[in-house]
């Protein structure tokens, strides 16, 4: 465990200050290029998120201090990962390296910048560190595999018979009425950073009945703008009301929306009517950002896109996966 420990504190020291050099701002361009949807600010947020909030020393012991880390035996896991957000895959492969596995790593083909360079400095403190690139020549023991629900049918099929983990969730939005503008602020991030692309981006806002919602967009980059066109002009032309929210539109409906760019949103009544509903959907659920409803996947306006170490994606614990079920 201290092994662990040491080498991942070392390369959240290595990741501080990402962008503020040629080298770093070089290797931006690159992931932007690869990657339409990525901006600068976008993958400087996102690795200073995984800098700070999974690499400190101190984090990592009171995270990994309940398990049996490292495993006595150590299995081939490999890692497929998405590429929605910058990095998204890396708190899989964390959660591999530190319980003790070899890490077969598959990156999404719009991320495979950022997780070179990544592995790269990883490699650099450790050149024996357990993890390599997958090329399909061995068969790894246990998958854990990010992508859509279509996605997550194709890879249960693929690798059927061996352990895997891993699932498809949203996040929903229940205000009271007597929000800060500030909270109203924060909401806006919870909802379109990362182009909003991510499990963790508010996407389904519950209002109390009558409420008049006011929110600022922050600056979206131009697929997303372009999302928002098309969006916009296939509602028009369907003639189903929407309200425009400069480079989103929000429509009334109680479910998850299909399409980038649209909001969607539900009067309710009561709090229990709410309560209700998020029972109802719990398995479909990643965060819900309130103040005015008791939630077990509460988190506060503003903290839905700055998730710690054991908030794991699809509320499924990752390390006790890789001690327990993949051995």
């Amino acid at each position: 465990m201290e092994n662990a420990i040491g080498l991942f504190s070392r390369l959240g020291c290595r990741l501080r200050g990402f962008g503020d050099d040629a080298r770093t701002r070089e290797v931006i361009g690159r992931a932007c290029r690869e990657n339409g949807w990525f901006t600068p600010a976008d993958i400087c947020r996102a690795v200073a998120a995984v800098a700070d909030g999974m690499l400190r020393r101190d984090a990592l012991a009171e995270w990994l201090a309940p398990y049996p880390v490292p495993v006595a035996e150590p299995r081939r896991v490999l890692v497929v990962m998405a590429g929605n957000i910058p990095l998204v895959g890396f708190f899989d492969m964390l959660c591999v390296l530190a319980a003790g596995h070899r890490c077969l790593v598959k990156p999404s083909a719009k991320d495979t910048v950022l997780m070179e360079y990544v592995i790269g400095l990883l490699r650099g403190i450790d050149p024996q560190v357990p993890v390599e690139f997958y090329d399909g020549s061995t068969s790894p023991d246990a998958v854990i595999a990010t992508g859509s629900d279509n996605a997550n049918r194709y890879f249960r099929a693929q690798y059927a018979g061996i352990p895997a983990l891993r699932g498809n969730r949203q996040s929903v939005a229940v205000l009271g009425g007597r929000e800060t503008p500030a909270q109203l602020t924060a909401l806006a991030d919870d909802i379109w950073a990362y182009s909003g692309l991510g499990c963790r981006s508010v996407s389904l806002l519950f209002l109390p009945e009558g409420y008049d919602l006011q929110l600022r967009m922050p600056e979206v980059n131009v697929k997303y703008r372009n999302s928002y066109r098309q969006q916009k002009a296939l509602l028009t032309m369907g003639g189903q009301p929407f309200r425009d929210l400069g480079a989103a539109v929000a429509v009334e409906e109680r479910a998850f929306p299909a399409a980038l760019s649209r909001i969607n949103y539900s009067f309710y009544k009561s709090p229990a009517e709410v309560g209700a509903w998020l029972a109802a959907h719990d398995a479909g659920l990643q965060c819900v950002v309130s103040e005015c409803i008791a939630c077990r996947r509460r988190v506060d306006f503003g903290h839905a896109q700055s998730p710690g170490l054991t908030d794991y994606p699809d509320d499924r614990d990752v390390i006790e996966f890789l001690t327990t079920s993949c051995l």
